[in-house]
Parts: structure tokens; C-alpha cells; sequence
């Protein structure tokens, strides 16, 4: 079941939202080769709980950390580490979300590493770009899959793949709820997107092929073929005005 939100709910999880947005890019800022993935961690939980907000990741499912650290080919659900020590020309995916009064936000980007190659600044652009398309289809009257298909024709013309095993998802009072938003598929098929859906969309793009697996540590999802991967996520509200980036950081 699709839970319509109200405006002065999207008020709320837009609250939410601008955590998650300031954490981003105070990581951003902070994160250098050098330093661990565990790091991150702390950093991320230490910025979140100043701006009065709880980690929304932290013991959902049994998860055991603030964000999710996702290195070169991997896709997703990466596993903060100390033992992990992130190099120049490393790209990293940092997923994570906050609660701030009951209702949530969620957003990732990935970033590179020092002095980045040609390629993987591509695959960052790309998919970074194929998030915007996708936006930019997020409004009421439109289907869900016209998101869906956003993403996909962009990324595959550009010749990158996108995982198919793993999707967006609605958001609100849970991290997780209906509709299921993929990063595939035909335009005009699924629900009409109606004023009051909130939707994390989130691509997930390899540049090698769409598959991938999961690690032994039951968490850290990688590329099968061992290729490069990238993540970018936004809550995105839609609302009769267009959509509304609720984790936008203003300014």
C-alpha cells in the first residue's frame, strides 16, 4: 500500500532530509585517502546526533553501522571497516539516512578519491546524471516506471549497465515502504505518481555488467565481474508543483 503523505508531513521529512544533506557533505569535506571506512563511520554518527537526529541505519535488520561504505566494485550495503583504508583513486558510495521525530530521509553520492581516473569520473557522472532524468520524471500524472525507464535508457546509452537486483523505495514514517522503485523497465507501466508520494530514487550503475553478488559478511554487495560501480540516491517528494528534493542541501 502506497502511503500518501501530507504537506506538513513532507515539512517533517524534509527536516530529515537537511540532516542527511549537511552529513553528505560535511563527509565530503572530510573524507581523504588515508583514512578508514570506520572513520567515516563515526564521523557520520557524530554529525547526525549533533543535528539532533538519530541514524536510521543503525540496527535496521541487524545492520551494525551509521552508513553504508561502498568501495570501487562495491555496489551497495558496504560494511564500515577498520581494516579498510581508502587510497587515492579510490571512489566510494556513502548511503545513509536519519530520523529526526518519527519520519525519515535517505540519500547517497559517490565520491572520488584524490586524483580519480578518466573512467571512474565518468561512471560518477553518468549515474549522478541518470538520478537527475529520473527527478526530473518524478511528477503527479506520470507512471512509476517512467522513473524506472529514466534511468535505464540513459545509463545503457552511455554504455554502463544498472543493477537490477536492488531498487529505490517509497519512505516516510518507515525507511522502507511500497512502492518499490526500480532503476529498469518500460515507460507508462505501474501506479500513477500522485501528490503526496515520497520516493527514494536511487541508481545503482556498474560499469562492467548488471550483475552482481553478495559477500560473505551477508551485507557488502559487489559487482560480479569486479568492475567499477556508483550510487546516488535522493528523497524525492511529489507534490502538484513538481517534485521536491527533500535532501537537497540548500545553498
Amino acid at each position: 500500500m502506497i502511503i500518501l503523505k501530507s504537506p506538513e508531513e513532507i515539512a517533517r521529512m524534509e527536516v530529515a532530509g537537511r540532516v542527511v544533506a549537511e552529513t553528505l557533505a560535511a563527509i565530503r569535506e572530510f573524507v581523504r585517502p588515508g583514512m578508514t571506512t570506520l572513520n567515516l563511520d563515526r564521523f557520520a554518527e557524530e554529525c547526525i546526533r549533533k543535528a539532533g537526529a538519530k541514524p536510521a541505519f543503525k540496527g535496521y535488520r541487524g545492520y551494525p553501522y551509521t552508513i553504508c561504505a561502498s568501495v570501487n566494485s562495491e555496489v551497495v550495503h558496504g560494511l564500515p571497516s577498520a581494516d579498510r583504508r581508502l587510497k587515492e583513486g579510490d571512489i566510494i558510495g556513502i548511503d545513509l539516512g536519519v530520523v529526526v521525530d518519527g519520519y525519515y530521509g535517505d540519500a547517497a553520492v559517490t565520491l572520488p578519491l584524490g586524483k580519480v581516473g578518466g573512467e571512474a569520473l565518468r561512471l560518477l557522472r553518468v549515474t549522478e546524471e541518470s538520478l537527475e532524468r529520473a527527478i526530473a520524471k518524478a511528477r503527479a500524472g506520470n507512471h512509476l516506471s517512467d522513473i524506472s525507464h529514466a534511468v535505464q535508457s540513459y545509463v545503457e546509452a552511455q554504455g554502463y549497465s544498472v543493477v537490477v537486483d536492488f531498487v529505490g523505495h517509497g519512505i516516510g514514517r518507515n525507511l522502507h515502504e511500497d512502492p518499490q522503485v526500480p532503476n529498469f523497465g518500460e515507460e507508462g507501466k505501474g501506479p500513477k505518481l500522485r501528490p503526496g508520494m515520497v520516493l527514494a530514487i536511487e541508481p545503482m550503475v556498474n560499469a562492467g555488467g548488471s550483475e552482481v553478488e553478495i559477500l560473505e559478511d551477508q551485507w557488502t554487495v559487489v559487482t560480479r565481474d569486479g568492475s567499477l560501480s556508483a550510487h546516488f540516491e535522493h528523497t524525492v517528494a511529489i507534490t502538484g508543483n513538481g517534485p521536491r528534493v527533500l535532501t537537497l542541501l540548500v545553498g
